[in-house]
Order: C-alpha cells, then sequence, then structure tokens
C-alpha cells in the first residue's frame, strides 16, 4: 500500500513510518520540515497543510492517508492560530483524499475533543468516558479537534465509500514506567485528563489498523492504556475528585478511565501486547497537589 502521512517527520508520524516500513508499505511524508535522512521505499515532500492544491498532488498515486499534522495543544499558540490550523488541515487532507478516490484516512484527534485538560473545571457526565461521551470543549484546542471530527462526518455522509477513523490520542508516552517516572500523578491538571497516557508504538498500530478498517463511514476511537498512569487505586482518584459522577464500568485496581472496546471490535486494536510493560496494581494514597505545566497530546 502507498500511504500518504502529513506530519510524517514528527513524533507520531516518525513511528508510524518505521511500523509501516516493517509492513512493507511504500510511504510518502508530508510535512514543513523533512527527514533527516533518505529511506528506502520514502518519498518526502515539504508543503504546508493549509495549501490545499500541494496536499492534492502529494496524495497523487496514494492508496490511504493517515493526517497527523497538527499544533498538538493550545499552549505556544495564539488560539486562532491553533483553531485555524488544526480545522482547515483536517479539511484540507479529508477533501483531497475525496476528490481523488481515496477510500481509507486516519486522522489524529484527542481524548481533548470532549474537553478535558485544558478546560477550566471539565465535565464528565459519566465514567470511564466512551465515544458517545458529549462534548463540553472551551478552548481553541478542544475544540479544533472536535470540528475535525465533524468534518469527518460530512465528507463520510457525502463519499459513502470511504472508511474514515479519528483516533483520540491521550499523552504519547513510550511506555507507562517512563509516565510513572515523570511524577505527574498528583499535579494539579492531572484530574483534568483523568490519569491517561498511549505508548507511542499503540497509537502507530492503531493507524496502520484504521486503514484496513471494514466499516464505511465516520467513526471515533479512544486510542488510550487500558491503565492509568497512577499508583493510586482508580476508585481511590474517582471517589476523591469525582465523587458524584456515575460509574458505569470497571474501575477496580488501576484501570483506566477510557473505555478502549470500541477500537477493540472496530479495528482489532488493543493498546497492550505482549511486549508492554504490566499495569502495577498500586496501594498509594493521594498526596499534595503540584502545579505543574500539562503534558499535552
Amino acid at each position: 500500500m502507498r500511504i500518504a502521512i502529513t506530519g510524517g517527520n514528527g513524533r507520531i508520524g516518525r513511528a508510524v513510518t518505521d511500523l509501516a516500513l516493517t509492513q512493507g508499505h511504500h510511504l510518502v511524508i508530508i510535512d514543513q520540515t523533512l527527514p533527516d535522512h533518505e529511506r528506502e521505499h520514502v518519498s518526502a515532500i515539504q508543503a504546508n497543510i493549509a495549501d490545499y492544491p500541494a496536499i492534492e498532488q502529494a496524495f497523487r498515486g496514494c492508496d490511504a492517508v493517515i493526517h497527523l499534522a497538527a499544533i498538538p495543544s493550545p499552549i505556544g499558540h495564539p488560539h486562532h492560530v491553533v483553531h485555524n490550523n488544526n480545522v482547515v488541515g483536517s479539511y484540507n487532507a479529508l477533501c483531497a483524499a475525496a476528490h481523488l478516490g481515496i477510500t481509507h484516512i486516519c486522522q489524529a484527534s484527542s481524548i481533548n475533543a470532549t474537553g478535558a485538560v485544558f478546560s477550566r473545571q471539565p465535565r464528565f457526565d459519566y465514567l470511564p468516558l466512551d465515544e458517545r461521551h458529549p462534548t463540553y470543549n472551551e478552548d481553541a484546542y478542544s475544540l479544533s479537534k472536535w470540528i475535525c471530527e465533524e468534518q469527518a462526518n460530512s465528507i463520510a455522509r457525502r463519499h459513502e465509500t470511504m472508511t474514515i477513523a479519528s483516533l483520540r490520542f491521550h499523552w504519547i508516552v513510550p511506555n507507562r514506567a517512563h509516565a510513572l517516572h515523570q511524577g505527574h500523578e498528583f499535579a494539579a491538571w492531572t484530574p483534568k485528563q483523568l490519569w491517561g497516557y498511549t505508548n507511542i508504538d499503540a497509537a502507530a498500530r492503531a493507524c496502520l489498523l484504521a486503514l484496513s478498517a471494514e466499516y464505511k463511514g465516520h467513526e471515533v476511537f479512544q486510542i488510550v492504556a487500558p491503565e492509568t498512569m497512577a499508583s493510586t487505586l482508580s476508585l481511590e482518584l474517582a471517589q476523591r475528585f469525582y465523587p458524584h459522577v456515575p460509574i458505569q464500568g470497571d474501575l477496580s485496581g488501576n484501570n483506566g478511565f477510557y473505555d478502549c472496546s470500541k477500537a477493540e471490535q472496530l479495528l482489532d486494536w488493543k493498546h497492550n501486547t505482549p511486549n508492554s510493560a504490566p499495569a502495577a496494581t498500586g496501594e498509594g494514597r493521594i498526596s499534595q497537589v503540584s502545579d505543574r505545566e500539562p503534558i499535552t497530546d
């Protein structure tokens, strides 16, 4: 398969590239900055995702698209730049693929599409969260990700043969041990994101699995680890920080606050593989909250 990857020289893009090459795919990397060295079966094109003609030209001859190019948080850029970059980029990628008859598209979304770490105080109607949870987003980044998903709905309605997946990634890290080592369990912003994370290899696998999905239309998927990055037990965290939010799933042990069963059913994706580090079953107690800055998706 010949796959176009926008943002292919970014962190997730490089992980997807490495995995795709092991699977025998040919790749077209589209980014504002090009890779440092050439690789067999990889073509690199320097382009801005806001430049629709350049994106459509880059997609020509490709069988599928993985759209990863985006500003990954509202921090460090004016709000209108974050919003407009992400929304226009997604629209251009979706429309270019549709115009060229490319039927399989995967785009990076975020757990923040429903409103989370960048909200003043996130609202959760129930726990664990699934893809049906309504949005209460209130910042430019989270809003942009929600709109990207709605754009995919619109494109899929008009082009009924297309298969589009919006993957809601979380804090991307090498593994759970790395997340625990960062010491963010008790940061002031951590309850807003529900102590979640995503291994980068799991994110890359989800992108490629989405390109072979058999459903038609657009679907949103939570792509998050099945356990938290906290040593404190999940029920204890829920009782302290969200005592009035109904619990509608299994939060025993360190079970995560995100229900990813849909990705398992439709993409045959699981976060943990036999080589993944097992979740620790912590008995830790909640200690003083700090004011560290949030890690973005």
